[in-house]
């Protein structure tokens, strides 16, 4: 066993204290190291984004017609991947995120297609509410 010189020094410290901080500071270091992989676990090994556990799973309570048509627009817009997002790929990324199943969305999205009163529903509802909001917020 190898001891130093301040761990008998009576004017530095007591008896034990530099075995106790050694334990303390081998506590910190295993704490630090789980931490560490614990992140390490989480990474996306596919783009190294770290990936952030939901604290619940989130639902989608409006209808799949409505999602379906949400997923049309953001095709539309090419908001995935630079535009290069096919909609098979959206459609999956939805339905994983939401717990939903879409079904055969192009036949949904040929019905949305020919609706008699607005062809754009739910995305129009989504803009009044948004417009909405901004109006009771500039109020406050």
């Amino acid at each position: 066993m190898i001891h130093f010189f301040f761990e008998t020094d009576p004017n530095f410290s007591t008896s034990h204290d530099f075995k106790v901080s050694n334990i303390l500071a081998n506590d910190l270091l295993n704490v630090y190291l789980e931490d560490e992989l614990n992140k390490l676990d989480m990474r996306d090994l596919s783009n190294g984004k770290s990936q952030v556990e939901p604290k619940g799973k989130m639902a989608w309570t409006d209808s799949k017609v409505a999602l379906i048509e949400l997923m049309y627009a953001l095709h539309a817009r090419g908001v995935f991947n630079h535009g290069r997002a096919d909609l098979k790929e959206i459609s999956k990324c939805l339905e994983d995120t939401f717990g939903v199943d879409l079904g055969q969305y192009h036949r949904t999205f040929l019905e949305i297609r020919i609706r008699k009163t607005g062809r754009t529903k739910f995305l129009d509802s989504l803009h009044e509410s948004l417009i909405r909001r901004m109006d009771e917020a500039d109020e406050k």
